[in-house]
């Protein structure tokens, strides 16, 4: 049926007196639905329509799908969602809000939220800092950890399905897009999957096929009293909604990266990374750069959809044409490396390992690895929290090393780069560090960041918020059993961070 069809109830629902508190009716239309806020809530309808991927067609269909967006949402979003609701019609004709008679069309009633607070808008306000990137990589990992696991499903299958998709709709676009642009991905992205096809498969056996989100962009996650909170899961293709849990996360990655916020991206990467606590990812960032292209390329074919219902719209193609050239570039990664950031504690290794890994190697920058971080979750403890001098006994140093070790070797295999964070003020960690090079065939280098005694006790008796444990008095006895390397580039930390970072560039280069 034409979706005017459901003009009586969508005139109905615009009337702000057929609605609770009689409030002014502000009206959002997307592809699939239409939604009137009014209020403190939010009225939701699907909209008769029916597309190649998705059916609202029949009254039924809109409220089965609206039950299951409910059914996805409430859990993770509870502060949004709240019921489904019917439109229906007296024995009079008139239309009521949960009145009498029988329902004409279904409502999915939620709670309003203010829409500057959907991460889309706070990045454009330059508000996703540093601490909010890190909650957001820590939320998606929780979330994921909680999704339903597809044992049932082949890594492989899902992705092969969905790169058919995109060759046959771009198939049908070289008016529209590069048709060498179009020609590279096709063959680049075949490529990569023939290549990565047995680690996609092995994913589902290890549990990381799950439910997803399905569409989880900035503008479908909302700051809820301060925490990033998922809503508006894909509810209309269980397929389509069920994926391993990185290519969930790489929509994620690839909207930040789109949005020129690179070090956001790479700081909710790690994060993910972290509070997920999963050895097996580290293993599979191979995957990563096909999953992050996937998601660019089907940005680009949606829009140059959208582009031919709205001809007039002259921004949509050039967006379009950008999107499938960021899904080419994530297809020719850099290659991997290897970089230790060493020195005495209050160098500042961690603020410049965190403004180094978005600029190196794959999408969306190095693996940032620190051992304050990994002693804590070896204590099973807070970041924050404070640990006992015995947590830093030669065993538990050893332990934490090793599982540095561990995790960089698996990215680096991986083709994923790592950054190494830690004082490495032992020969023999440092010695390992040379070992492993070796071993997984990629590039070392070794920074060592160098500044004053007084600076760093300074520095370190003014930290707040951080995860390293060291006050004045290791500083002090570090520094007096120094044995600084020999082979690695020394950085004058002495200055404020940016001319550190500049300094660790070059040497990079060079």
């Amino acid at each position: 049926m034409p979706e005017n069809s459901q003009k009586e109830v969508i005139d109905f629902l615009s009337n702000s007196k057929n609605l609770p508190g009689h409030k002014p009716v502000e009206i959002i239309r997307t592809h699939g639905a239409l939604i009137f806020l009014s209020g403190k809530y939010a009225y939701k309808i699907k909209r008769n329509v029916r597309y190649d991927y998705l059916d609202f067609s029949t009254l039924q269909k809109r409220h089965d799908m609206l039950l299951r967006e409910l059914e996805l949402n409430a859990p993770t979003a509870p502060s949004i969602y709240r019921d489904v609701i019917a439109v229906t019609r007296d024995l009079a004709g008139q239309l009521h809000l949960e009145g009498a008679g029988d329902a004409v069309e279904w409502v999915l009633r939620m709670h309003r939220f203010d829409i500057a607070d959907e991460l889309d808008k706070v990045a454009a306000r330059g508000a996703l800092d540093d601490s909010l990137a890190m909650d957001l990589g820590k939320v998606i990992a929780q979330y994921h950890a909680q999704n339903n696991i597809c044992s049932d499903k082949r890594g492989g299958d899902l992705i092969r399905a969905i790169l058919d998709e995109l060759n046959a709709a771009f198939a049908t676009m070289k008016h529209q897009l590069d048709g060498g642009e179009i020609d590279h991905f096709s063959t680049a992205s075949d490529s990569t999957f023939r290549r990565i096809v047995a680690n996609l498969n092995a994913r589902s056996g290890g549990g990381h096929i799950r439910r997803c989100h399905g569409d989880l962009h900035l503008r479908n996650i909302v700051l809820i009293d301060g925490t990033p909170t998922p809503f508006d899961a894909l509810e209309f293709d269980e397929t389509l909604g069920t994926s391993d849990v990185l290519y969930d996360l790489a929509f994620l990655l690839m909207d930040l990266m789109h949005a020129g916020l690179v070090r956001a991206a790479n700081i909710s990467f790690n994060s993910y990374l972290f509070h997920a606590d999963v050895r097996d990812h580290y293993g599979a960032l191979s995957l990563l750069p096909l999953f992050q292209s996937i998601r660019a390329a089907i940005l680009a074919m949606v829009i140059v959809q959208t582009a031919r219902f709205k001809p007039d719209d002259q921004t949509l193609i050039p967006e379009a044409r950008k999107y499938l050239t960021e899904a080419n570039s994530y297809l020719a990664p850099a290659p991997a490396q290897l970089v230790a950031i060493g020195g005495v504690s209050g160098t500042g290794k961690t603020v410049l390992a965190t403004s180094l890994c978005p600029q190196i190697g794959p999408a969306p920058g190095a693996l940032h690895l620190r051992s304050d971080l990994e002693r804590k979750a070896l204590f099973g403890v807070s970041p924050l929290t404070r640990l006992p001098a015995l947590a830093y006994g030669p065993e538990i140093n050893a332990r934490v090393y090793d599982t540095m070790c561990s995790k960089a070797r698996a990215a680096l295999k991986a083709g994923h780069s790592v950054v190494m964070d830690a004082t490495w003020l032992q020969e023999t960690n440092r010695k390992a560090l040379q070992n492993l090079a070796c071993q997984t065939g990629t590039e070392f280098t070794g920074l060592w960041l160098s500044a004053d005694t007084q600076a760093l006790e300074a520095r370190v008796a003014a930290r707040k918020n951080d995860a390293s444990d060291a006050d004045v008095t290791v500083v002090r006895q570090q520094v007096k059993t120094l044995n600084a390397p020999r082979h690695w580039m020394v950085i004058d930390a002495a200055s404020d961070p940016t001319h550190t970072l500049a300094q660790a560039v070059d040497a990079l280069r060079n």
